[in-house]
C-alpha cells in the first residue's frame, strides 16, 4: 500500500512538473511568434502612479524637501554633535558654508538615509573671487556619503580635470563645463543607482550617476569605481542606506532648493 501512494504522489508531481513545463516553453514559443494584432503588444499592467511635476512650490508632488530656505530641520553636523553652523539667508532663501569657533568641518549631512534617489539642487559659489585651482568655490555633494559630484568655481580657473565641477572626483571628467558666471545659481540634477552588495560583502553591482549641469548632460550613466578618495583607489566596502552630503572645503558656498525623490 505505501508503495503504491508513492507511486501515486510521484506520478502526480510528473505531471504537475509536465505541465509546468509545458506552460512555460508555451509561453516562449508565444515570444517567438510575431504579433499580428496591436492589442497583443499592449499592457495595461501595473499602472504608474500619478506625481504633479510642479507640485507645492515647483517640486514633484512625492519628492521629499531636504531644504526650501525656512530651516535646517532635516540636516545635522556630519562630524560631531554640534548644531548645524552653516547659515540661512532670508533674502534668497539659501544657505551657506560656515564654521564657527571650533569646528574644525562644518560638513553636513540630512538625518535621513538614502540609497537610490532623483536629486535636485541649486548651488553657487561666492561673488568675491578669491584663491585659484581647488580653493576657488570647492564643495561637493556625496551620495549615499561616498560618492562625490564636484562642486567648483572653474570659471578662467583651469584644475586637474577629474576634479572640476561637474566631475565624479578623481573618476569620471564631465562631458561638458555648463557653468553660469561666478556667484549667480547653478543646477544639479542627479539620477544615482545604489551600489549592490551579497552576503559576504563583495560587491555585485556597481552605483550609476547620471548628472544634468543647468540642463547639459556631463555625466551619463557612469559607473562609479567605488569610494571617491582623494588619495589612493576607490574603496568598496560594503554598505547600505546612508546620507546625503554637503561637503565643507573651506569656501562659502551657498544651497538652495533641494528636494529628493527616492527610486528605491
Amino acid at each position: 500500500m505505501k508503495s503504491i501512494l508513492i507511486l501515486l504522489i510521484s506520478l502526480l508531481l510528473f505531471r504537475c512538473n509536465k505541465k509546468q513545463s509545458e506552460e512555460v516553453i508555451k509561453e516562449e514559443q508565444k515570444e517567438l511568434i510575431e504579433p499580428t494584432k496591436p492589442e497583443e503588444t499592449e499592457l495595461y499592467e501595473p499602472v504608474p502612479p500619478s506625481v504633479s511635476p510642479k507640485g507645492q512650490n515647483g517640486v514633484p508632488s512625492d519628492a521629499m524637501v531636504l531644504f526650501d530656505g525656512s530651516n535646517l530641520d532635516e540636516w545635522e553636523m556630519a562630524y560631531g554633535n554640534d548644531e548645524v553652523t552653516w547659515i540661512l539667508n532670508d533674502d534668497d532663501k539659501s544657505m551657506t558654508v560656515h564654521r564657527t569657533d571650533g569646528v574644525k568641518n562644518a560638513t553636513i549631512q540630512t538625518k535621513k538615509v538614502f540609497g537610490s534617489v532623483q536629486l535636485h539642487m541649486e548651488w553657487k559659489s561666492p561673488e568675491e573671487i578669491k584663491g585659484d585651482g581647488q580653493h576657488r568655490g570647492n564643495s561637493g555633494v556625496f551620495l549615499q556619503g561616498t560618492y562625490e559630484v564636484q562642486i567648483l568655481d572653474n570659471n578662467d580657473n583651469d584644475t586637474y580635470v577629474n576634479g572640476q565641477v561637474g566631475a565624479i572626483y578623481k573618476q569620471s571628467v564631465p562631458l561638458a563645463k555648463a557653468s553660469v558666471p561666478t556667484g549667480e545659481w547653478n543646477t544639479y540634477d542627479i539620477i544615482y543607482h545604489a551600489p549592490e552588495f551579497n552576503e559576504l560583502g563583495e560587491k555585485t553591482k556597481s552605483a550609476t550617476i547620471t548628472v544634468l549641469h543647468n540642463g547639459v548632460l556631463i555625466q551619463d550613466h557612469f559607473e562609479i569605481k567605488g569610494s571617491t578618495e582623494y588619495i589612493g583607489w576607490p574603496n568598496n566596502s560594503a554598505h547600505g542606506k546612508a546620507p546625503i552630503k554637503l561637503q565643507d572645503h573651506g569656501d562659502a558656498v551657498s544651497y538652495r532648493n533641494i528636494w529628493v525623490r527616492e527610486l528605491d
